[in-house]
């Protein structure tokens, strides 16, 4: 093989990690292929100083490296798929999910060894609806402050004494090797991730079967499964990566088990429920744990959260 393909990618130091990983694995295994990416910066990475919810819109991290395939500009784009909609572009497919990387989030501090000895009203950075909601519900104590940038900059306001503590996906910082500021590692309790976090998917055009056959020895069977129930929830309930729901499948004794949880901004309300299931039948076990939190009110708190966000 001599050809030459295009990974599309954003310029962070975790997306360009991401990318060089899925190249690095790609001429492993296609011996002769060359591999180039492609930066491209993407809605959210230009608006930094406004709280992504206050931005709205789905695929604010994905859009322009979906329209970079659409114009065949490149051949592929590596997404987190914690950033990816639930719907595809007319067109596009998901052609691969690599495996999973640590789902949990993280909580990093300088000088506090958990979320329980945080002093009293402790400044906490997130970027996420989702994490300021379960933490609220754990301290309603905490001041949970946007933060906004990549990994290295989050950090770097750490450092700099602006916050206590951040929360961060702990596949970014094991990716970067920040492992020494992780102080805490969230249990499902504490903390359900968002949907596909700590996935990596790889987004092509569905016509483009020679790209689809290069990477299908990428795509990792279990974490496909895992993360198709956690996104069908996510589809169900009509939410994106803005909002307080999230979701978390696991493999247990050749069953699937998926837990979703959706919140309040203030934490007053969590509305936590768990299913399991056929691992042939991803999709439908999601839509079954979304309608079993529908009934229990989750329409009701999701309406006032897009209210508050309007308003």
């Amino acid at each position: 093989m001599n050809e030459t393909i295009r990974i599309g990618t954003r310029g962070s130091a975790l997306a360009i990690w991401q990318a060089s990983w899925v190249k690095s694995r790609l001429e492993s295994l296609h011996p002769g292929l060359q591999v180039e990416l492609i930066g491209i910066k993407t809605r959210g990475d230009k608006i930094l100083d406004v709280p992504l919810a206050k931005v709205g819109g789905k695929g604010l991290f994905v859009k322009e490296l979906e329209e970079s395939l659409l114009d065949l500009r490149t051949d592929l784009a590596v997404h987190s798929m914690k950033d990816v909609p639930s719907e595809f572009p007319n067109g596009l497919m998901l052609g691969a999910i690599l495996e999973r990387e640590d789902p949990w989030d993280v909580l990093l501090s300088v000088k506090h060894a958990s979320l329980e000895t945080l002093p009293m009203g402790a400044k906490v950075g997130s970027s996420s609806l989702r994490r300021q909601s379960q933490l609220l519900h754990l301290r309603p104590d905490l001041e949970v402050i946007p933060l906004r940038g990549n990994v290295n900059t989050r950090i770097d306001k750490l450092e700099k004494g602006q916050f206590d503590a951040i929360l961060l996906a702990a596949a970014g910082v094991n990716r970067l090797g920040l492992l020494q500021y992780v102080r805490q590692h969230m249990n499902l309790e504490q903390m359900v991730p968002a949907a596909g976090q700590g996935a990596v998917g790889i987004e092509v055009r569905c016509d483009d079967q020679h790209i689809l056959n290069l990477i299908a020895p990428l795509d990792h069977l279990q974490t496909r499964v895992r993360v198709l129930a956690e996104r069908s929830f996510l589809a169900a309930l009509e939410g994106g990566c803005q909002v307080p729901i999230s979701s978390f499948a696991l493999l247990k004794q050749g069953q699937l088990h998926l837990t979703g949880r959706v919140g309040n901004l203030d934490g007053t309300k969590q509305l936590t429920e768990s299913v399991f299931g056929s691992i042939n039948a991803p999709e439908e076990l999601g839509k079954s744990l979304a309608a079993k939190l529908l009934h229990q009110g989750a329409d009701q708190i999701l309406a006032q959260i897009y209210r508050e966000l309007d308003g």
